[in-house]
């Protein structure tokens, strides 16, 4: 048996650790500092950490108010991200739960088919896709994006299985006594048992579609129909040079990630803490 560390190797540990964190967060530090500047003052060496002269409301309303309709991207961008993760969590806990805990021929089968999808990178289906959506009439449209985002849950549905294969099956045999059918027992027993894992989900799948560049680059023409990502670049193009603008864009495009990870990090933590319910 390992002794317990004295309080003076916790101390130094924790020291460490925090150091470490520092370095990581250095970069955001110094975006953050650099929202809050003048544009002359971005590249000023030594780094001034606490800006001398503030002008955060300035770069605020150039990027909210500005030319480049940021607001626009945001409410794109929150559509594709919230509508693709409330599909997301509905379908992989749906087809989870049956790979999970239904019995049907084939089961095992289906689920190793569904796994060996996880192989196939995304980019060699792009032309196939591309040419789905616009027979569809789909193309350069957010309905195309969510079609494609809102079924491609196979890692998700694998996290989820792994999960509630855990569940005790004798609350499934106590809800069927009591006369509850598959549909009652996935939404009364099956998915509040799953809130750490589901917010997992939702965590990984909001940041995912947030910062997805590649399928709103290929399959969306309109600016108007940008996220954010893409909205970015065009503040890129717009404000090369002023760096101190393209940093409050930076800041305003992560806020939501922040916020969202702040919300669900009690399941989440909770989640990691009881390791699943052991069956």
């Amino acid at each position: 048996m390992l002794s317990n560390k004295s309080p003076i190797s916790k101390w130094t540990t924790t020291l460490l650790m925090g150091l470490l964190s520092f370095v990581f967060l250095m970069p955001l530090l110094w975006m953050l500092s650099a929202a809050a500047k003048y544009e002359k003052d971005v590249m000023v060496f030594p780094i001034q950490w606490i800006p001398v002269k503030w002008n955060l409301i300035n770069n605020f309303r150039e990027v909210w108010l500005g030319s480049v309709p940021f607001t626009l991207f945001y409410y794109n961008s929150f559509k594709l991200a919230l509508t693709i993760t409330l599909a997301t969590l509905i379908f992989a806990s749906m087809a989870a739960y049956a790979f999970a805990k239904l019995q049907f021929r084939g089961r095992n089968m289906a689920f190793a088919t569904l796994l060996s999808l996880m192989i196939i990178p995304s980019e060699s289906t792009l032309v196939p896709r591309y040419l789905l959506l616009t027979w569809l009439h789909l193309y350069n449209t957010h309905a195309g994006l969510m079609l494609m985002g809102m079924f491609s849950t196979t890692y998700f549905t694998f996290l989820l299985r792994q999960f509630m294969v855990s569940i005790h099956r004798e609350f499934l045999e106590a809800a069927k006594i009591d006369g509850a059918g598959y549909v009652k027992i996935y939404i009364q027993i099956i998915l509040p048992l799953s809130k750490p894992i589901l917010a997992t989900v939702a965590i990984m799948k909001f940041i995912w579609v947030w910062n997805d560049y590649q399928n709103p680059l290929i399959f969306l023409i309109s600016e108007r129909l940008y996220p954010i990502p893409l909205g970015l670049q065009l503040f890129k193009n717009e404000f090369a040079d002023n760096y101190a603008v393209l940093m409050m864009a930076s800041v305003a495009a992560i806020l939501p990630l922040v916020i969202v990870f702040i919300i669900l990090q009690k399941q989440v933590i909770k989640g990691i803490s009881l390791g699943g319910v052991k069956g």
